[in-house]
């Protein structure tokens, strides 16, 4: 078999082979494999649930692809509030005539994160439609993590907090536009998709006081302060010059007319903290591969409540606006 058939969704022989020599071969472990109609579980003291769907457009691109997406997505959204990714569904609807061989290759990704983030995909389902009634493939995960750090909530922000992003941001919109587009003036410009628990759980560990945690998605920087700052009733003010942006991301946003404070990224965080503590949560940033760029953006402080201004340095201000309108559809 070298396509995938919608025989391989109907839940008889050809769905079981699809299982067994795919996802059964990536995913194995002890719960996974006993095939049962839903996963027992042990019980965790205090957990986090969340789950997104991914229909991105191209399913491959520079710096990750659908599968990678699926599990670095949900993984992050869960220690965003503080918890460690233990457990993972993942549910395929599969276009007729898909590729066995690029399914196999997004298994392997989604496998590879799964191992990064140290979480197990212990229930799942795939589904098999109809050729032009799907782009290929879409996927869902759902994921249960363990909180192991209380407390994260924008609504906790108070004034003199600093804001920090944690790596050069659009880099995801920028990348996937450019390919989608078939613009090729950059040859450097990749995703930033990345699982963001192996370095956040530096964060956890070193008894330094988080106020709030948001991977910058959808909406990218913008949106992110923009509801951090309508939650915590505070205004918020970022030092233009000193938001880390790529040359490269720079570059296409000046030829497209794009803002990179609105486009997404998938491996860069921003995150609040007592000033005290901002030296030492950069220090620690810096010391791993997905921080190295990290810098201090900004403060938290009261001059226009629910507002985000940023100020360019040379005497000038503006406010920075929640992104509207679809800037970039089927991103993530």
């Amino acid at each position: 078999m070298e396509r995938v058939t919608l025989a391989c969704g109907n839940g008889a022989s050809e769905n079981n082979a699809l299982i067994q020599r795919v996802f059964f071969k990536h995913f194995e472990n002890q719960i996974l494999i006993q095939g049962n109609d839903s996963a027992i579980l042990p019980s965790l003291s205090k957990m986090a649930f969340s789950t997104d769907s991914y229909t991105i457009s191209p399913l491959f691109f520079a710096g990750g692809d659908i599968g990678k997406l699926s599990i670095c997505g949900t993984c992050n959204d869960l220690t965003m509030m503080g918890a460690r990714p233990k457990y993972l569904s993942a549910s395929f609807i599969i276009e007729e005539g898909f590729e066995l061989k690029q399914l196999e290759k997004i298994a392997q990704s989604m496998a590879e994160e799964c191992r990064k983030n140290g979480v197990l995909i212990v229930t799942g389902d795939t589904k098999v439609v109809g050729r032009g009634h799907a782009d290929g493939i879409y996927i869902n995960t759902a994921g249960i993590g363990e909180v192991i750090y209380e407390g994260l909530n924008p609504q906790s922000l108070q004034h003199g907090d600093v804001i920090i992003v944690s790596n050069s941001i659009g880099k995801h919109g920028a990348s996937i536009f450019s390919q989608r587009e078939g613009i090729d003036l950059v040859s450097h410009l990749y995703s930033d998709c990345a699982s963001l628990f192996p370095l956040v759980q530096t964060l956890f560990q070193s008894n330094l006081t988080l106020r709030a945690l948001r991977d910058a998605t959808r909406g990218g920087l913008a949106a992110v302060l923009n509801e951090w700052a309508r939650s915590s009733q505070t205004c918020i003010c970022i030092d233009e010059k000193q938001v880390p942006i790529s040359d490269e991301v720079q570059g296409i946003c000046e030829f497209l007319g794009l803002e990179a404070y609105a486009l997404a990224n998938e491996g860069t965080f921003v995150l609040a903290l007592p000033k005290s503590d901002a030296l030492r949560a950069l220090e620690i940033l810096h010391s791993h591969p997905l921080g190295k760029e990290a810098q201090i953006i900004g403060e938290v402080g009261g001059e226009y409540k629910q507002r985000v201004i940023l100020d360019s340095g040379y005497g000038t201000r503006r406010f920075l606006d929640m992104p509207s309108g679809e800037i970039l559809p089927r991103i993530c």
